[in-house]
């Protein structure tokens, strides 16, 4: 569609400002606040953007301001065309991470953290000193909202799910492996199915469920596991393996990243696995954006370097 440039210039794009701040605070002051002007003016602005749309677009609630239907319809779109009109007022000609100050907040599982971060942030103080990471823990029934409401920059972890408005990226494939400690249960690598299903289990679940891909592949060819303890975080796993006679299935990368320096073994999982797919996630308004574009890449490459020299060091 052409651009009416007339019609347009009569459109003060700082109403849309104001709009996104509205639907982010749901209350005058906190949006008048977040922008920098006074309440009247804020409100001011909401009158005007009533009329420009010809909705209430927020109503008073109990709990604050309520977008209407209409309202609601238009906060992604808006946030999508203010993240491209400041991507393109600040987008530099020659981006320099060498000098660059940027805030990431970048939410993944603590898997990622051990396995990507130490070598992440020695790069980034080598060579980009004015990077700051924001890490949170992934969330993935919200990381979708999260990256929407631009409260996250950019997602690691395991993905099946986006919008159009989402990209995504793989980062590696990872296989699997049992993780045991070969003193407490009498065990040599390779496992096999009767002697891996003669040991409960450690599952690490980060859907608050008691069920995995291996008992899925179990229930395949009729057989089952018991499961001793399922917890959602991948960290304390090697441990809880370390000090009991329990058996652990677990991303390669991680299991041979704590074997060594805590005792343990590694053996092939003695039923069929499909491979796991380790990826990014971000909104497509950050496509382009220099800084993000750069944040990813060197996060594939420190990905890559992870695989062919070991994940900690």
């Amino acid at each position: 569609m052409a651009i009416d440039h007339v019609d347009l210039a009569r459109l003060d794009l700082n109403l849309l400002v104001a709009f996104d701040a509205l639907l982010q605070e749901r209350s005058v002051t906190r949006a008048a606040a977040r922008i920098g002007i006074g309440q009247s003016a804020m409100s001011a602005s909401l009158a005007r953007l009533r009329r420009l749309f010809d909705d209430e677009l927020l109503t008073r609630a109990p709990d604050g301001m309520r977008p209407t239907p209409r309202a609601a319809a238009l906060a992604e779109p808006l946030r999508s065309v203010l993240r491209e009109v400041q991507a393109l007022v600040h987008r530099e000609e020659h981006f320099d991470p060498a000098t660059v100050e940027r805030t990431f907040t970048v939410s993944l599982p603590d898997s990622l953290e051990i396995l990507l971060g130490p070598r992440l942030i020695a790069y980034l103080r080598a060579h980009a000193p004015g990077v700051h990471l924001l890490l949170r823990s992934v969330e993935a029934v919200r990381i979708l909202d999260e990256l929407d409401a631009d409260r996250v920059d950019l997602a690691l972890g395991f993905f099946n799910r986006g919008q159009v408005h989402h990209k995504q990226r793989l980062l590696y494939r990872d296989t699997y492996v049992v993780l045991f400690h070969a003193d407490l249960v009498g065990l040599t690598a390779p496992i096999g199915l009767d002697d891996y299903l003669r040991f409960p289990h450690v599952l690490t679940s980060l859907r608050e469920t008691a069920h995995g891909v291996v008992d899925d592949a179990l229930a395949l060819i009729g057989r089952s596991r018991v499961l001793a303890v399922t917890t959602p975080r991948f960290l304390v796993v090697p441990f809880l393996v370390r000090s009991a006679p329990v058996l652990a299935t677990m991303h390669a990368r991680l299991a041979h990243a704590f074997a060594g320096s805590l005792g343990l073994r590694v053996s092939p999982v003695p039923v069929a696995l499909d491979d796991v797919a380790v990826s990014m996630l971000w909104h497509a308004s950050y496509d382009r954006d220099p800084a993000h574009r750069w944040l990813r890449n060197l996060l594939v490459t420190l990905a890559g370097e992870e695989a062919a020299i070991g994940p900690i060091g």
